[in-house]
């Protein structure tokens, strides 16, 4: 069977099992899968669709600043949801600002899930003092917020690496995904306990595969369901993580601004009168949060069996 046979009989399984048929059932998760989409094809081709890029300087033009949105009396084209006290396009700004969210997001989700899922499998197979050691460390991590980890960690690297600019966007991705590794890491060992005992996994061992080979080979696979549905919903606080982080400063550089740092932009300029600054930013923030949560949320009750 070749390999587009192969695509397409899987393809057809898919659509023919219940997790498609619980997805078509759900109208909050079609519509909330939907916005998601946009926003992030959006995001995705951002210098396709916008009059500027609100990242180069050569762009801006001051005698621009505080220009209203376009159906205001005084707002004109291209302007079409105003723009900032630098000149920036605010339409432009949010979707390239997204590009720097999203991207955050997605990578201190996938570093995330790397260190916990590697860390709770040898915990979970192997136990003993190993166990105790990689679960202590997590279940200490797991006492402090999220938040308060991210910030320590974000504000002491930029200490350290004190004008080096190019560094602070993979700064934070670490930060963040340092910050929820334990939650991947106690779900895997959790499973890793249950599937380590079963006839499978004693199978592998009485033909000689070594204990790495065994985790990585047999028991990986069916620990991942717990993982997707954790990492779903991770990805909206990693996105909110990261604007709450450069709301306050310790982020993204302000050259590249991402949506925390639209927000804490707009801010400045709420109670004068230039309300679409802040505004703006922060509906598309909650849009993307909110659709991101709704499909976590929805993934967890079609992959749990009880729930169906």
């Amino acid at each position: 069977m070749g390999p587009w046979a192969r695509l397409r009989d899987n393809l057809s399984r898919f659509f023919d099992g219940d997790i498609w048929h619980s997805f078509r059932s759900s109208p909050v998760a079609v519509v909330a899968c939907f916005v998601a989409v946009i926003m992030i094809l959006a995001a995705l081709i951002a210098p396709l669709i916008t009059p500027q890029d609100p990242f180069d300087p050569a762009s801006l033009d001051l005698l621009n600043a505080f220009t209203p949105p376009i159906w205001n009396p005084d707002g004109y084209m291209p302007f079409i949801l105003g723009a900032d006290d630098q000149g920036r396009d605010m339409y432009s700004a949010i979707l390239y600002g997204s590009r720097v969210s999203i991207l955050v997001g997605f990578a201190s989700v996938v570093l995330a899930i790397v260190i916990g899922v590697t860390l709770g499998l040898v915990a979970g197979y192997l136990g003993g003092s190993v166990d105790t050691a990689i679960m202590r460390v997590a279940d200490v991590q797991l006492s402090f917020p999220a938040l308060l980890i991210a910030l320590l960690i974000s504000g002491v690297s930029q200490a350290v690496f004190a004008g080096e600019g190019d560094i602070a966007l993979y700064v934070i991705i670490i930060s963040i995904a340092l910050s929820i590794w334990p939650q991947f890491a106690r779900t895997v060992r959790g499973s890793t306990m249950v599937e380590k005992g079963k006839e499978y996994v004693q199978a592998a061992r009485v033909i000689g595969l070594g204990r790495f080979a065994i985790m990585y080979r047999h028991v990986l696979p069916n620990v991942m369901g717990p993982v997707l549905v954790i990492g779903t919903i991770n990805l909206a606080v990693s996105i909110l993580l990261e604007a709450t982080l450069s709301f306050l400063g310790v982020g993204v550089p302000p050259t590249e601004p991402s949506l925390g740092t639209l927000i804490r932009i707009g801010q400045d300029f709420l109670f004068s009168g230039e309300w679409w600054i802040v505004i703006f930013p922060g509906i598309f923030l909650a849009m993307l949060v909110l659709s991101v949560n709704l499909l976590g949320d929805w993934l967890r009750d079609a992959l749990n069996p009880k729930l169906r």
